[in-house]
């Protein structure tokens, strides 16, 4: 049977690209309509219906997120695709594949004020790895190879190098239902039951002359420091571990890399490096050179303490084929697979030099910090939002995710969670740094199967409140923890609270919202924990609960600012004792 040129074109499309995408989010459309069929009918793609289309992308960027494997969004013309800018940002800027997939008028209904048509060319600019517009669908031989060769092209692109999205347009004319209960209708285009296109990657390495130089490096450096950012290299985490442990460096450790987490060796991870740091006496210490693995760490007082020491040399071990140094001190950039690195630089380095002082003061320090830290989490009932991590810290079980707002929960995470045994995965939209979302790409990440739980300001969670429906419609299992200081709490930090006039109306913003509403309206179940022990008992029921659970803990930002500044000076003021003894 000889399938129609739409059938064919758009078959061949969705066989290819489901070698390697397995997840599919659709939002509903017209001119979308043979992609959405095809997606649907496909027997090795799983279809997510998401009405909204910026939800739609946020929650397929937190598919991708927890997979790091490509995710297809597929929309209609128009200005659906345009809902799509801000994730797509974000999948740039924090490196997720994404894959996009936008339907389109074709080229006689553009330009000529056809209904539901922009220009949607390039329409998302920089910030998609590559674009390409579809040719119309045709169902001769060479026309279904290039349709084939493109799809894996597509979504290889999205994981070579720097990941990222990759964006794709559809132009498609009428009528636009494909036979798509056809038996042949994935089956155009190729005469094997192989991929047409079979592609083969490997992890990056260095030439052993490069291994040689940069261990002579570091056998000549006599203090250090292993920083570790945001980035998905668990595989690289016991071998980082033993190259601290044999270069006599503490590890600097962000609370989105996976050093904090799981069952490697922690001797050498400083997790309260942010508090010490902020301290004058720490900033003093004087580096010589420092390794980092991943993104720039979330700490401002790192930025700050590194800025600095413009001396100290950096070595910056990226994956990718991006650049992640915004502080312009220079240093070598490294593209390698951080496992390989860490491993062989082990064969590579001398131990007949080193300070033996310098990693035990650090982790003397670190102990100091810890001690005033309990003062603030543990002997305390004061509704202090730092304490919410150090609670879930002790309550969150094997294998959960915990995925954190921007502007304070991130910090707060920093902050108050230590390390764990436990095999915990962190995530956070740190890309773009926004708190738009949020919610639907926490709904993502727990779309994967594991038990998800989210920490989210007031203003963030009104910002999504519609990709709870995901929740609804795909009966996932979240735990959503609703920080609500009724407003903006990360502005009462900054300079602009000083200026009471206009601050509760231009940044403070409160909104008044009655959340338990929202939860009930998506079938959620909803706790106002009144204390902590009522919050422990909420978060713990969650967790052995199904369905979408909202907590919500209201705190004041008034007192959560002084109590963070409190806990700031105490921890400067035992540093100082501890130096005061030291003399």
């Amino acid at each position: 049977m000889t399938l129609d040129a739409l059938t064919a074109y758009v078959g061949a499309f969705v066989d290819e690209i489901s070698n390697t995408v397995k997840d599919v989010v659709i939002s509903p459309g017209s001119r979308s309509t043979p992609l959405a069929l095809l997606f649907a009918q496909h027997p090795d793609v799983r279809v997510w219906l998401n009405v909204d289309e910026r939800s739609a992308a946020f929650f397929a960027l937190g598919i991708a997120k927890a997979k790091q494997q490509p995710v297809a969004l597929v929309c209609t013309s128009g200005t659906a695709a345009a809902n799509y800018y801000p994730a797509v940002i974000e999948a740039y800027e924090s490196r997720v594949p994404l894959l996009v997939l936008t339907a389109d008028r074709p080229h006689e209904l553009r330009d000529v004020s056809a209904p539901q048509a922009i220009d949607q060319l390039h329409l998302y600019g920089k910030y998609v790895k590559w674009f390409h517009e579809m040719a119309i669908p045709d169902n001769s031989d060479d026309v279904l190879h290039y349709v084939r060769s493109t799809a894996a092209r597509s979504s290889a692109t999205t994981l070579s190098g720097k990941k990222g999205p990759v964006h794709l347009n559809f132009p498609l004319r009428e009528p636009l239902v494909p036979d798509y209960q056809n038996d042949e209708a994935f089956c155009a285009g190729k005469s094997k039951d192989t991929p047409f296109v079979q592609l083969a990657t490997g992890r990056r390495d260095l030439e052993d002359n490069e291994y040689s130089r940069f261990g002579e490096q570091l056998s000549d450096a006599n203090r250090g420091l292993i920083v570790c950012g945001p980035g998905d290299y668990k595989h690289a985490s016991q071998s980082i571990s033993d190259l601290a442990e044999a270069l006599h460096f503490p590890i600097l450790a962000d609370p989105l890399s996976p050093m904090r987490y799981g069952t490697h060796s922690k001797d050498h991870v400083i997790e309260n490096y942010d508090a010490l740091l902020k301290s004058e006496i720490i900033q003093k210490w004087n580096p010589e050179l420092i390794i980092r693995f991943g993104a720039m760490p979330v700490s401002k007082p790192y930025l700050q303490f590194i800025k600095k020491h413009e001396e100290c040399a950096h070595l910056i071990i990226d994956e990718g084929d991006g650049w992640r140094e915004p502080t312009h001190l220079g240093g070598s950039l490294i593209y390698v697979d951080p496992d390989r690195f860490a491993r062989r630089l082990l064969d590579s380095i001398r131990s007949d030099k080193r300070d033996a002082n310098w990693f035990e003061d650090w982790k003397n320090a670190n102990t100091i910090v810890l001690e005033v830290k309990h003062q603030y989490t543990e002997a305390t009932e004061n509704r202090f939002e730092g304490k919410i991590f150090s609670q879930l810290e002790k309550t969150l079980p094997e294998h959960t995710n915990l995925f954190v707002g921007n502007s304070m929960p991130i910090r707060d995470l920093d902050s108050f969670f230590g390390k764990t045994r436990c095999n915990i995965r962190t995530f956070a939209n740190r890309g773009a740094n926004g708190i738009d979302g949020v919610v639907s790409s926490a709904l993502g990440i727990a779309a994967t199967g594991e038990r998800t739980v989210l920490v989210i300001g007031d203003l963030s969670f009104y910002h999504d409140m519609n990709g709870l429906l995901a929740a609804k419609l795909h009966d996932l299992d979240l735990t959503i923890i609703l920080v609500n200081n009724s407003g903006g709490g990360i502005f009462s930090f900054l300079p602009q609270s000083k200026h009471s006039d206009h601050f509760e109306h231009l940044f403070g913003t409160p909104i008044g919202i009655p959340f338990e509403k929202a939860a009930s309206m998506y079938d959620g179940e909803y706790v106002l924990a009144e204390n902590w022990n009522e919050f422990d008992k909420a978060c713990e029921r969650s967790l052995s609960e199904k369905g979408l659970h909202v907590i919500e803990l209201q705190t004041d930002r008034k007192q959560n600012v002084e109590l963070h500044r409190s806990y700031w000076e105490n921890v400067h003021h035992a540093l100082l004792e501890w130096q005061e003894k030291r003399k």
